[in-house]
């Protein structure tokens, strides 16, 4: 039980960090693009699966389709993502210039980034809450003793704390390089 619980946390802890690289900060990052889903050969797959994401300098990414018939789908996909950027195709590649965002947008991206965070703290709860109930339950049905209950509930508290501070750090880290200048 506790073993499923500490394997449920850390996909929680990596889903969450998975979300946080789509958060923008005033850098370029390949992880800003490459989750973009982009229509192609009929169905909808991420960039990073038909082409190479490359950030050749702070200010710019450049993506370079496997299939160049794929670019103007790619164009049309980060143009019509909530990102905010202006892509440009120069017949091989396409390109994006990332703008240095304002403080009015870096506070926007904080709270999101701060909204995350808050979801996976409530995911690692409910983990928590699921666990103690099989255990109550456990202890109701004779299975485990007392002192066996105080001790896998102490162990699964000691694992949720160590989640949850695993996504605070993250988060503080993703606040520091949104709010960077």
């Amino acid at each position: 039980m506790l073993e499923e619980l500490k394997t449920k946390l850390e996909q929680s802890v990596a889903v969450f960090r998975e979300d946080l690289n789509g958060v923008r900060t005033g850098r370029a990052s390949a992880g800003l693009v490459e989750n973009i889903l982009v229509d192609v050969y009929g169905s909808k797959m991420p960039l990073k699966q038909i082409a190479s994401v490359m950030t050749p300098d702070s200010r710019s990414i450049a993506i370079q389709p496997w299939d160049k018939g794929n670019l103007a789908g790619i164009e049309r996909a980060i143009r019509e993502s909530d990102l905010g950027f202006n892509p440009v195709n120069d017949g091989t590649m396409v390109r994006i210039n990332v703008p240095p965002l304002s403080e009015e947008r870096r506070m926007e991206l904080a709270k999101i980034a701060s909204t995350k965070a808050e979801g996976a703290r409530v995911v690692v709860r409910n983990l928590r809450r699921e666990v103690m109930d099989k255990i109550g339950v456990q202890m109701k049905e004779k299975q485990i003793g007392e002192d066996e209950q105080v001790r896998l509930e102490k162990q699964a508290q000691e694992k949720v704390d160590a989640a949850i501070a695993q996504i605070d750090e993250l988060f503080r880290q993703k606040e520091i390089e949104i709010k960077t200048v």
